[in-house]
């Protein structure tokens, strides 16, 4: 089989690419011809800015597009209301393109090169996410159409997925089975430049670790008080002696949210939220399983009681490079993004709210060399990774120099700027699917890639167990 694909991808890399890039041409001019529709589609999630699992008028948004271009909607899937998956087409091969949606809380900002934000303390789009889900919704319908016209068989599946930003929705995607029978996840993410290379990142635990200890009047009765606040602070103090025994490639985050009310009360209650991330999935069990020793030893030592809550974990990403080398050179092809006179003005102007030197704006038009990467943070795309092959790509949607979750990503992701990199994504994605829909020599290839990566003994578990998902983790309290 090895030797016959081989052969095949072979074949498909000498054959006659006039072809193909006839083809790619097609889904392009596609979508070039609805830029404006995209655009607003854009700009009007950009201004809803929903927080995760809250995405009603955004979800709705996009599910109605889809809907229009005759796409099957499953809405409210894996137990999240603003979660869905839309199907177009029948057969193999099936593609799934992922689409996000959410907003971050306190990042409101006009689509203004200066600091003004629409509501003082609003949410915003500081991920880029109403670009994301735009970019991957016209996509599949570019693919649809494309489908459509060459009267060829193969199935599109968008899944929109809520609360990337906390609420890991793709895990509950994962576990409930519904990338059963797909055979590649093609997905972007807003980015400050133009890379195609695969990659990988750190998988991730959270929790909240609660106490409860017994009140009493801290100078009248303290002897009769056991103080939660005293459970939290031991078993920081001995997460804090761990950091110099871990991986140095790992990372322990916390932050105390409930310590007490008044200094003159022993605090019955406390908790505090940890984040554990480490390279591999087994790396963070392990470190898991230390902080939940500590927790344990600080309630013992206080004669206090804690109670652990796992709020999120994520796989790693499982890098996929017959994908990822397929995905740059359609990358490659469309290039980057060139700005107008107006534009490079409201870039310059961004720059000079950094506290850096800031790169030159021309790197919006490059395209990063392609390797083998690593990035230290975490995603929900991970566990969609350990499922079936999947590819990503980032296009420059924001100012070069800008840090996402800020301001500047907000103001770009509003204006064009952010609609620019948004269609460049569009195209990548809708001709890396038309490869996948000519040549499946290529998904057999990246198959046989991924299951060698993820060996055969795997089995997939989620770090979250069976828990549900939660839909009230950015509810107003």
């Amino acid at each position: 089989m090895k030797i016959l694909t081989a052969i095949a991808y072979l074949l498909f890399s000498t054959i006659a690419f006039a072809q193909f890039d006839k083809e790619k041409q097609a889904v392009i001019n596609d979508l070039d011809k609805n830029f404006s529709r995209y655009s607003e589609l854009a700009k009007e999630i950009w201004g809803h800015a929903e927080l995760g699992f809250l995405e009603d008028k955004s979800a709705a948004a996009l599910q109605n597009l889809l809907k229009a271009e005759g796409f099957k909607i499953e809405a409210g899937v894996a137990g999240m209301p603003t979660a869905f998956v839309a199907t177009y087409g029948a057969g193999k091969p099936v593609i799934g393109i992922l689409a996000e949606y959410d907003a971050l809380p306190g990042l409101s900002q006009q689509a203004i090169p200066t600091k003004n934000p629409v509501v003082e303390g609003g949410n915003g789009h500081g991920c880029g996410h109403n670009l994301f889900g735009t970019a991957s919704s016209a996509s599949a319908i570019a693919l649809k159409n494309w489908l459509g016209q060459n009267k060829k068989s193969g199935t599109v599946k968008l899944y929109g997925t809520p609360a990337e930003e906390g609420g890991a929705a793709k895990v509950y995607i994962a576990r409930a089975g519904l990338l059963d029978g797909v055979d590649a996840v093609i997905n972007w993410h807003p980015s400050s430049e133009n890379n195609a290379s695969a990659q990988t990142c750190l998988a991730v635990k959270q929790g909240m670790f609660r106490f409860y200890g017994r009140s009493a009047h801290a100078a009248a009765a303290p002897h009769r008080g056991r103080s939660a606040l005293d459970g939290v602070e031991a078993m920081n103090y001995m997460v804090n002696l761990m950091r110099e025994h871990v991986p140095q490639e790992s990372r322990i985050h916390y932050v105390i949210k409930k310590g007490g009310e008044a200094p003159n009360v022993v605090p019955d209650y406390a908790e505090v939220e940890y984040i554990i991330r480490s390279p591999e999935v087994e790396g963070v069990k392990e470190l898991w399983n230390r902080v939940v020793k500590a927790a344990e030893a600080g309630a013992m030592g206080t004669e206090t009681t804690v109670k652990i809550e796992v709020i999120s974990g994520i796989y790693n990403l499982l890098p996929n490079e017959t994908l990822a080398k397929l995905q740059h050179a359609n990358l490659t092809m469309v290039g980057g993004v060139k700005y107008t006179p107006e534009e490079e003005v409201f870039a310059k102007t961004i720059q000079t709210s950094f506290e850096f030197k800031a790169p030159p704006i021309t790197n919006a038009q490059a395209i990063q060399e392609y390797k083998l990467g690593f990035f230290p943070a975490s995603t929900d795309v991970g566990d969609i990774s350990w499922l079936v092959p999947t590819v990503g790509l980032g296009t420059a949607t924001w100012v070069p120099g800008t840090s996402a979750h800020s301001w500047q990503a907000v103001a770009a992701n509003g204006m064009s700027i952010g609609m620019k990199g948004m269609m460049n994504a569009a195209k990548v994605m809708a001709m890396t699917g038309v490869d996948l829909y000519m040549n499946p020599a290529i998904l057999i290839k990246a198959r046989e890639e991924f299951e060698a990566k993820r060996g055969k003994d795997f089995k997939y578990e989620s770090l979250v167990g069976d828990r549900e998902p939660p839909l009230d983790f950015r509810k107003s309290k």
